[in-house]
């Protein structure tokens, strides 16, 4: 079962929803830089579950630990391992329906390729296995704030079912705009409708889906590479490594399908000195490498699958049942708690490939 991600910057997540502990054990952090543990525990705390009514019940602290890597809070090059115990888990919920496969879910084909499964919630496929990409991509992001301290990575909630957020999108947005409605939609009237469709969904013992829309702002220029390894297909294959998601768009993204070329053409410029683009229809990246204009990337998530409203489904066993769970805590709507998450996968992304950029400008310089 792979679980790393990253060609120098690697991150390996651990742990089950309904174990001991979920974390991460990054390898090929770079020494000498200070980790504030604060900091990631506040990236934590905005992917974690009992934020507000429209969020899971589940009580946990998410409370992080440093096992190994740091000392003094100074990375020492060697693996970091980082852990969080799990603390509110409840595996009986299942005991009625563990031998069910629920629509949707990942149990019949987990089952499937490995003959079993963990039966106590979603196990590995559990949004639960996230705490250790937000956690890994703080660290990340604390460095890339030295490094790098113009690029800035932000995303927000775009849509939820049918309703839309209409920002500006040459607004310059920030997390902390982003965190001022439980929503984190920074339109703050669809912000409104939003968490009425949920609170409703949630009411019907009903989920609801939506999109998200993560912005890289002032991103390295030239990171990325022109095959395997274009930047918007690594990033493509984080965003969709994420629990729920079922599409992923760069700039224009399919509605670019509509256009002729001479509409769809980013024209470049001269600013000073700098080549620009007038506009962004590319979504910052051209054959498969940032050009320095804003890396503008929306994902889509479908609802949630745990719903409690009787379903028809089949047993291990073979057997025809109707499914009605009647415990359990989860999301009516993923997508706020996924903000950090995809900020989470974008960050790792872009900071591993920014990594692998100075390598390959350091071989140069040495030919």
């Amino acid at each position: 079962m792979a679980s790393s991600f990253g060609k120098i910057f690697t991150v390996t997540t651990f742990g089950e929803s309904h174990g001991k502990g979920v974390g991460v054990v990054i390898d090929g952090c770079p020494a000498g830089h200070e980790i504030s543990l604060t900091i990631i525990q506040s990236e934590l705390n905005r992917r974690k579950p009992g934020q507000s009514a429209i969020t899971t019940s589940r009580a946990e602290k998410d409370q992080i630990e440093c096992i190994s890597g740091m000392e003094n809070g100074v990375t020492l090059g060697s693996p970091i391992c980082l852990l969080v115990t799990n603390s509110d888990f409840k595996p009986g919920d299942y005991n009625d329906i563990q031998d069910a496969y629920r629509p949707s879910h990942a149990d019949f084909t987990t089952e499937a390729k490995y003959g079993l499964r963990s039966k106590s919630g979603g196990g590995r496929s559990s949004a639960r296995e996230t705490i250790g990409r937000v956690a890994a991509a703080s660290v990340a992001q604390q460095i890339m704030t030295r490094l790098i301290p113009e690029c800035s990575i932000v995303a927000y909630v775009d849509s939820v079912k049918n309703i839309e957020a209409n920002i500006d999108p040459d607004a310059a947005l920030t997390r902390e705009l982003v965190d001022q409605n439980i929503v984190r939609c920074p339109d703050r009237e669809a912000a409104k409708l939003m968490e009425q469709e949920i609170l409703k969904a949630k009411k019907n013992g009903d989920t609801v889906g939506g999109c998200i829309r993560c912005q890289v702002q002032n991103p390295p220029i030239g990171i990325g590479e022109p095959i395997f390894d274009k930047l918007e297909a690594d990033l493509a294959k984080a965003l969709m490594s994420l629990p729920a998601t079922k599409g992923v768009e760069f700039g224009l993204g399919f509605s670019s399908t509509q256009l002729y070329g001479s509409e769809h053409n980013d024209a470049f410029y001269l600013e000073e000195d700098r080549v620009r683009t007038r506009s962004n229809n590319s979504g910052g990246i051209q054959g498969g490498i940032s050009n320095g204009e804003s890396i503008e990337i929306r994902t889509a998530f479908k609802p949630v699958s745990t719903i409690f409203k009787e379903q028809e489904t089949v047993t291990s066993n073979n057997e025809s049942v109707q499914l009605k769970p009647k415990a359990g805590r989860h999301d009516p709507c993923v997508l706020p708690r996924a903000v950090p998450m995809v900020e989470a996968m974008v960050t790792l992304v872009v900071f591993d490939h920014y990594l692998r950029q100075i390598v390959f400008s350091s071989t140069m310089n040495h030919q």
